[in-house]
């Protein structure tokens, strides 16, 4: 006897499009800490809603440890009230993207290179984020006016690398990110394209097909900077959109933050490269945090991170200790700390 799936069995196995996936985002820290089993307690109390509101999937929910309030995923996604407090040396643009911006949206802080906040949207909102503040109403929404923005690169034939950022560029539904993608391939002094993505972490169903093939069939080549910050955002699903992206043969990176309280421990930090290293992952930059205003109580003291690279370079091969750098608005690269 054959047994036939009903219209509604199929439904219910359907797995969930990453569209899907984002707009069932929790959107407020009370049901985020509700979610966790942290409602009514004085963790709450430290929650608070400002002008970067709570915004976290999912997938990455169901990573964070329910009743730990200090989780470091957590840690990451959950505002808190010292984000009100104005400190000294913290200031809405740390990095100096103002200064760079050569067009809506078009950044050009290093010889070579231009970046293009190609969305202003993110699939979460991390509380120590340097583009927190940033004027995305001001950046290119369609094509159209991508063209437009584009037309400083085209007459810049020194520029070899397009960097696509954010907010963060795989927010762009496939096509979309497709079309732009081919105007960048239109302009023949470029040669490369960088992608800066969070959302095979957050979201590993947005590694979809289409998007894999327009990196693979590209003139350009191609490298993809990834952003993890500690070992329990790569669970089964995040390894395996991180291999697939591998499997194209461009370069795979990874960067992370080093912030207080989630990753400032060497054991942690050796456990992530270990990590990245068996998915096909460089671990690429250790970046000292950006002094951006309301993030001053995730930074950890230089020497510290000094001290954490020490360790790791005695336990890993080199290839799997990140550079520890941080950005000095006005110089020329990222600045080496060791």
């Amino acid at each position: 006897m054959s047994i036939v799936a009903s219209k509604t069995d199929s439904v219910r196995t359907t797995p969930p499009t990453w569209q899907a996936i984002l707009k069932s985002a929790i959107r407020d820290s009370g049901d985020l800490l509700k979610r966790l089993g942290l409602e009514g307690s004085k963790h709450a109390r430290l929650a608070c809603e400002s002008d970067f509101p709570t915004f976290v999937t999912e997938p990455w929910l169901q990573r964070i440890k329910p009743g730990d309030p200090n989780d470091p995923l957590l840690l990451q996604v959950l505002p808190q009230n010292s984000e009100s407090l104005l400190q000294e040396g913290f200031r809405k643009d740390a990095v100096g993207d103002r200064a760079a911006t050569k067009a809506d949206g078009l950044l050009h802080k290093y010889h070579g290179r231009a970046l293009l906040i190609a969305s202003g949207a993110c699939a979460v909102h991390c509380r120590y984020c340097f583009r927190r503040h940033y004027p995305y109403s001001e950046a290119p929404v369609s094509i159209r006016d991508f063209d437009h923005v584009l037309q400083v690169v085209r007459e810049d034939t020194e520029i070899s690398e397009m960097i696509l950022s954010g907010g963060d560029p795989l927010m762009m539904v496939d096509h979309r990110l497709t079309e732009l993608i081919g105007l960048i391939e239109e302009i023949p002094h470029v040669r490369r394209l960088r992608v800066h993505t969070r959302l095979p972490i957050l979201i590993p169903q947005r590694v979809t097909d289409p998007f894999l093939a327009t990196l693979k069939q590209s003139r350009l080549t191609h490298v993809v900077v990834l952003h993890i910050n500690h070992p329990n955002e790569l669970d089964s699903h995040v390894e395996h959109a991180v291999q697939k992206i591998a499997a194209l043969g461009g370069m795979l990176l990874n960067q992370s933050v080093l912030l207080k309280g989630v990753n400032d421990c060497a054991d942690t930090l050796i456990q992530l490269s270990e990590r990245l290293i068996a998915v096909g992952c460089q671990p690429y930059y250790l970046h000292q945090l950006d002094r951006v205003q309301g993030v001053s109580h995730f930074e950890v003291p230089e020497e510290v991170g000094r001290d954490l690279i020490g360790e790791m370079r005695k336990r890993l091969p080199g290839y799997a200790v990140p550079r520890y750098v941080r950005e000095i608005p006005g110089e020329p690269s990222k600045t080496i700390i060791t």
